[in-house]
């Protein structure tokens, strides 16, 4: 009898155990994985390539170099995420940049934050190092233009099925003189069935 309830025992255990256990898997991160239907690392990517090809494919740049005989310099500044679900706009702003700076076809200057920690190395090189090393104030590369922008969703819901609407919209702004030199827009749309998903 005791054997057979110590059997007992081993196995519900193993079975609790195995049923709490956790399994991961290594992907490619190129690899498009959809879940829930929500904004993802691949919406991310593929709408920050789209919109910034189409960008400088546009006759700003191309009217900038003749008037200024130079590549234009660019930032980034804010995307506000205007929609129902939470949007880490910091990894969207990065792939923006990732291609603006491998285009090769603009200057870019670094974010506020990164300037602000920039600048007080600096300060600190000012003071303490030495002369033919320290790098001098008042040496900054201005940008010309700005990137901003926003995106915004749709959800409609019916039951188990479920449509999202994903539209992006930036702007590429003239910091001299407040011009609009480009306005994007990328639309997504995804049908998610059996969604639980929350509006």
């Amino acid at each position: 009898m005791k054997i057979k309830q110590h059997f007992l025992l081993v196995a519900f255990t193993t079975l609790f155990m195995t049923a709490c256990s956790t399994s991961v898997e290594r992907l490619d991160s190129q690899e498009t994985v959809d879940l829930s239907g929500a904004w993802n690392d691949t919406d991310s990517q593929l709408v920050a390539r789209e919109m910034i090809e189409d960008s400088l494919s546009r006759a700003w740049i191309s009217n900038f170099v003749k008037a200024e005989g130079k590549d234009p310099a660019v930032i980034v500044g804010k995307v506000r995420n205007l929609s129902h679900e939470h949007i880490n706009t910091n990894t969207f702003i990065a792939d923006m940049e990732r291609e603006l700076i491998n285009s090769g076809e603009v200057q870019f200057v670094a974010a506020s934050g990164a300037r602000d920690e920039i600048r007080a190395e600096r300060g600190d090189q000012d003071l303490n190092a030495s002369e033919d090393t320290r790098k001098e104030m008042g040496q900054e590369y201005g940008a010309d233009y700005m990137m901003q922008g926003q995106i915004n969703t749709i959800i409609d819901v019916d039951g188990t099925t479920q449509v999202r609407f994903y539209q992006v919209n930036l702007e590429l702004i003239s910091i001299k003189d407040n011009r609009k030199v480009w306005v994007g827009q990328k639309k997504i749309k995804k049908l998610i069935k059996n969604s639980k998903l929350r509006e």
